[in-house]
């Protein structure tokens, strides 16, 4: 279906574009390595911009922090710095490490959910699901205020976010031990009806009567449930892009994030020039990130477009050369370029455990390097 501009905004001027990022974390025991359920300690002990920009999470051993809404990644970056400091401040002194890291890594005993109704009634529909260790996302919201717009980008975006899904793996660990995939706390999500690839909708319209119909089968409580990796937001003028793990290091955070901006940037401009989105089966998306959960950059991912498989860098370098004119348009180009060559040299965060756990063989020990090196950032 050709795009059409909403009467809202007619033309959202696309040069450049807002964003914005959520981080959630881990609340762990320095000494066992196990989750501590003292996130109302935490959240409590914030103050000023801190505790405005904080949020209470679906477990008692998670917290989360937002930025406001960012110009350019220096103020982002800046933003996440003073939020993480914050946040591991309070953190200490509830006698828990803040942890950026994609899921549970050894054992979170206390599974109730914190005392809110939504987060009762979510317990009371999914059961088991919803009591699941804990798990830790990075979301990045773009601005975006055409709706319609922001449906059609999610389209196009379905065939990219694997790579972006590939660059943020940083969750390995699963009760003490690898899980032989680079995102675990992707794994785990699949158990949850409404998480997972986007969907392919004509409109707008085709996406809020297909919510109200999941809604009504009682798949979803209401629309803030719509957890797919790309959605137009249920509460900001941004698509939102939800598919990543949590980032260690602020820079791979900032990357993400500077990649997602200009990637839904240059979609928006194919959307208006009138170009297709590839309208791939269901299972094959699933299956792409599927492939880009368990190998993460250190393997192979699905092409999406040609079929067939090729080494994930190779998606990450046609990504880039896709994007670059958005990047240079944003003043992004030499950062990401920099990061991307860190990156490529140091590995994901997923890679990081995995080479401190092959070489010191204790887990223990790759807990004490994701505390430092969250406590860095």
């Amino acid at each position: 279906m050709a795009y059409r501009p909403t009467a809202v905004d007619t033309a959202p001027d696309l040069s450049t574009l807002t964003l914005g990022v959520e981080e959630e974390y881990l609340l762990l025991d320095p000494d066992s390595g196990r989750n501590l359920p003292v996130a109302d300690r935490v959240l409590a002990a914030l103050s000023g911009t801190a505790r405005d920009q904080s949020r209470q999470e679906f477990r008692h051993s998670m917290v989360e922090m937002v930025t406001p809404v960012c110009a350019d990644l220096t103020e982002l970056r800046a933003h996440l710095v003073a939020l993480r400091r914050s946040a591991a401040e309070a953190a200490t002194a509830a006698g828990a490490r803040l942890v950026a890291v994609g899921a549970t890594p050894v054992a979170e005993p206390h599974r109730t959910v914190p005392d809110e109704p939504r987060y009762h009634a979510m317990s009371r529909r999914y059961g088991p699901v919803a009591h699941d260790p804990a798990v830790c996302g990075c979301h990045v919201h773009v601005g975006l205020p055409d709706r319609e717009l922001a449906v059609q980008v999610c389209n196009h975006l379905r065939v990219w976010l694997p790579v972006v899904q590939a660059i943020t793996t940083n969750s390995p660990l699963h009760d003490g031990y690898d899980t032989g995939h680079a995102s675990w706390r992707s794994m785990q999500l699949e158990r949850w009806p409404s998480i997972g690839p986007t969907p392919y909708f004509d409109s707008a319209a085709d996406y809020d009567r297909t919510v109200d119909e999941l809604i009504a089968a009682g798949i979803m409580l209401d629309a803030a449930m719509v957890y797919w990796y790309a959605r137009p937001s249920s509460a900001y003028p941004t698509v939102e892009v939800r598919v990543g793990d949590v980032c260690t290091e602020v820079d791979d955070a900032v990357l993400v994030a500077a990649l997602v901006r200009s990637l839904v940037a240059t979609l928006a401009d194919d959307v208006r020039a009138g170009v297709d989105a590839p309208n791939v089966r269901d299972c094959l998306v699933a299956a792409a990130h599927w492939r880009a959960a368990h190998d993460g950059l250190d393997g192979e991912l699905i092409d999406l477009r040609a079929g067939g498989t090729r080494p994930a860098w190779a998606f990450v370098d046609e990504l880039m050369a896709v994007i670059a004119p958005a990047l240079l348009r944003h003043g992004d180009l030499g950062y990401v370029l920099a990061q991307l060559a860190r990156l490529r040299r140091d590995g994901t965060g997923a890679t990081r455990q995995r080479q401190v756990l092959a070489r010191d063989g204790d887990v223990r020990l790759v807990l004490d390097d994701l505390i430092t090196r969250t406590a860095a950032s």
